[in-house]
């Protein structure tokens, strides 16, 4: 790598934090994650309707992924408070240690941003953290059969098939999040929750128009299996027709998994509904790359943090 390189994820939830910890080890690259804020459910939720403040559990895990080494901090910030008797749950019940902490410091400084940057400090941060927006928004679903879902922890509860995501009042972007990506290299996207975490950034109209602007390579790291209630059935082509349909523009790359899934695990995961993201089509607009990208940790079928930091690597040398 000739120059030291601007590389921007997209996303929110557990599929950001696992590509960040593989980026992170990537030296010459100045690294910026755009996260989403529109969860409203468990913790996150409780505060954001106590507070008025926006969802910051993903902002929360980005952290502990980008952070530069593992540390006590780092485990009491993933630490959740549990009632001993569910009969008897007391205020904290539920509540993750992370999320009081972010809210504290929201609350003190008046501005989520600057908290962020606190944190982001004391964990010493390989990255910059960057809200999609700072706004308390709730977001929506059109769904096949004409009805609206509101919430971002609704959606996915649906039995009916996604349209579209969308939010019902106007949203701005976070002016670090348009800078990212104008003037980004290379912008991947996913892995995580199609409409919940990736598409929840990109129809912020803001996002939408720097995406446009940008010159920067784009890359779509596709989930390995579906998600019910979000992705049921789902094609790697259906993902990329939604990813370019939220953010109205075409994407360059597409990082497809070529392992073979255990038996086992596959039969597991079909109990959930969640099947192999299968490639249907023969001809793309954009190009395919298959690489192994896995890992059975635990029995869940998972993205690979190593494996994810080797082709993010051979991508970024094919750019000038």
């Amino acid at each position: 790598m000739n120059s030291m390189k601007k590389v921007v994820v997209i996303g929110g939830g557990t599929g950001q934090a696992i590509i960040l910890r593989g980026l992170k080890q990537i030296p010459d690259i100045q690294l910026s994650t755009i996260v989403t804020v529109a969860d409203d459910g468990g913790s996150t939720g409780r505060l954001r309707r106590a507070y008025q403040i926006p969802a910051m559990g993903d902002i929360r895990n980005v952290m502990l992924a980008l952070a530069e080494s593992e540390s006590l901090l780092n485990e009491l910030m993933s630490y959740r408070f549990e009632s001993e008797e569910e009969q008897t749950q007391s205020d904290l019940a539920g509540h993750n240690l992370g999320n009081i902490i972010l809210t504290a410091l929201t609350t003190k400084s008046g501005s989520f941003m600057e908290a962020i940057s606190l944190i982001s400090q004391v964990l010493k941060v390989k990255g910059d953290i960057i809200p999609s927006t700072t706004q308390v928004v709730t977001l929506f679903a059109h769904m096949e059969d004409g009805t609206i879902v509101k919430g971002e922890s609704n959606i996915p509860k649906s039995t009916n098939k996604i349209l579209d995501v969308f939010y019902n009042e106007p949203v701005e972007a976070t002016k670090q999040a348009i800078k990212a990506l104008e003037n980004a290299d290379l912008i991947v996207f996913g892995i995580g929750s199609l409409y919940t975490s990736i598409c929840a950034n990109l129809i912020i109209p803001d996002i939408r128009k720097a995406l446009k602007r940008t010159s920067a390579k784009k890359v779509y790291l596709c989930n390995a299996m579906t998600q019910k209630g979000e992705t049921d059935d789902y094609t790697m082509e259906d993902h990329i027709r939604t990813i370019e349909k939220h953010a109205d523009i075409k994407v360059d790359e597409v990082i497809v998994y070529n392992d073979e899934i255990p038996l086992e695990l596959l039969e597991k995961y079909a109990k959930q509904s969640s099947h192999p993201v299968l490639i249907k089509e023969k001809d793309h607009s954009y190009k395919v790359l298959h690489r192994k990208l896995l890992s059975y940790d635990l029995g869940l079928i998972r993205h690979d943090s190593l494996r994810i930091q080797n082709v993010i690597r051979a991508v970024l040398k094919e750019i000038e």
